[in-house]
């Protein structure tokens, strides 16, 4: 019973996480300049359920209330992170890396901690499926497919934001995590 609460779980977060990928939302539209990092994300979101599935039904582990609580923090940061960062961009929130003419520098909610929240919360959610269905080995293989993803994607966004935004954007970097919210919020003044 305790395997089927797990499966159910991570197959549930999951489902959540593709819902909410073709939620319509009011937003601006941009020059798109890159759509294959997304389709990698979900990729290794797919390869991370179906090989923790396919691990916790080969090894059986034993039930660990500590590792199914754990994996459900992170499961439960990742949407409320996740939904904090979409709605700080409001209309120019978008799945691909794409800059819009009236495109405004966000530095509120939790891009006062980190400069890419989706990814942290991305990062979050294949967490929640290695620890609810105590998965390392799983973890590992999606880890060695995904940080090559998001190292692009961090450099292509971090390049089109300060193509657009320049010394102001540079200064937040300076100031601001990339991905991990390591230190406290940072403020910033408001841009002229």
């Amino acid at each position: 019973m305790a395997t089927w609460l797990a499966l159910l779980s991570v197959m549930g977060i999951y489902l959540a996480r593709m819902v909410e990928l073709r939620a319509k939302r009011d937003t601006i539209p941009g020059q798109v300049r890159e759509t294959r990092t997304l389709t990698w994300f979900v990729v290794t979101g797919t390869l991370m359920l179906v090989g923790a599935l396919g691990e916790t039904l080969w090894r059986k582990p034993e039930w660990n209330t500590t590792t199914f609580m754990l994996g459900w923090a992170c499961g439960l940061a990742s949407f409320g992170i996740r939904r904090s960062a979409i709605a700080a961009l409001g209309k120019f929130w978008s799945l691909h890396v794409e800059i819009r003419d009236s495109h405004e520098f966000v530095r509120g909610g939790p891009f006062r901690w980190m400069r890419h929240p989706t990814y942290f919360s991305m990062i979050l959610e294949l967490l929640s499926a290695a620890f609810i269905l105590q998965a390392p080995v799983a973890l590992a293989v999606v880890t060695l497919l995904f940080v090559p993803a998001l190292v692009s994607r961090v450099r292509l966004e971090e390049s089109a934001l300060v193509e657009k935004f320049g010394e102001a954007y540079r200064a937040y970097q300076r100031s601001t995590p990339t991905v991990i919210p390591w230190k406290g919020p940072t403020e910033m003044p408001k841009v002229q």
